[in-house]
């Protein structure tokens, strides 16, 4: 009993540490945002080489100065699915661990 709480208190207080990553992902409601490959709708050109069910990264800058790395999948009609979004704010004082 006494390891089972002290697991469970380790739990807790690593949970409340923050990274500087956020993380909003694998959300079936996630919306495109400006910056996004599917931001205004599907691109023009499909993937016709990829694997359906291919994971396709993709990274740029939001309007707040923030690092966006989004993950879409590759659909059976060659659409992207937007599957995870996570954000990572620039340090002001240029240190980049």
């Amino acid at each position: 009993m006494k390891h089972a709480l002290a697991a469970l208190s380790v739990v807790l207080l690593l949970s409340g540490c923050t990274t500087g990553v956020q993380t909003y992902g694998y959300s079936p409601n996630l919306q495109p945002i400006p910056g996004s490959i599917t931001y205004g709708g599907q691109p023009r050109t499909k993937l016709k080489k990829a694997p359906v069910g291919s994971i396709v990264p993709h990274q740029f800058f939001d309007q707040f100065g923030r690092q966006v790395f989004e993950t879409y999948v590759i659909e059976p009609d060659r659409s992207l699915r937007l599957v995870s979004r996570r954000w990572r704010s620039l340090d002001v004082f240029g240190d980049f661990d």
